[in-house]
């Protein structure tokens, strides 16, 4: 009964995982009209300075998702330490936890800088742009970091179904 609900959730969340997928590529269109309507209206350098606050978007989001990530599994495993487990891996778990955490306050150093860029290409893109044109670029930056953010969730979730499963499989006679 429980491998059957087990891998009822992850036939959900597969199918989940795909609408947030559809929805990325749907993203990814608008952000490719909308750049293809800057190319015909910002100057160079401008349009360098979108292209590039995109991508940035994109990888700063996912190291920060990522680091946030890992340092939750450091933090799970810290919670189950106790006076058996080794001190060397006590010593490596608090290692870790400290290395995760100053990553991740680097990661966020990066993402308030990515903030700050992005009033900077807002304020651009309202040079050229009408009120509904700049609506759909807030709109799109939004929706593109949401999508990242659920969709990491969304892995996150199956990976540990399927782990779940696995260990229950192995489990039974």
């Amino acid at each position: 009964e429980l491998m059957g609900r087990l891998q009822s959730r992850l036939q959900r969340l597969w199918e989940e995982r795909e609408l947030v997928l559809q929805e990325s590529r749907h993203c990814a269109e608008l952000g490719q009209g909308l750049e293809a309507t800057l190319r015909d209206l910002c100057k160079p350098n401008e349009l360098e300075r979108y292209l590039m606050f995109i991508g940035d978007l994109e990888k700063v989001v996912s190291l920060l998702l990522c680091l946030s990530s890992r340092l939750a599994r450091v933090q799970n495993a810290m919670s189950r330490v106790d006076g058996s487990t080794d001190p060397e891996e006590k010593h490596s778990l608090s290692e870790r936890h400290k290395l995760l955490s100053r990553q991740r306050e680097d990661a966020k150093d990066l993402k308030e800088n990515l903030d700050r860029r992005e009033r900077v290409v807002s304020a651009i893109l309202a040079k050229y742009l009408s009120e509904q044109q700049l609506h759909d670029y807030r709109h799109f930056v939004q929706a593109k970091t949401s999508l990242l953010i659920e969709q990491k969730d969304l892995e996150e979730q199956i990976k540990f179904s399927e782990e779940q499963l696995e260990t229950l499989e192995r489990s039974l006679p």
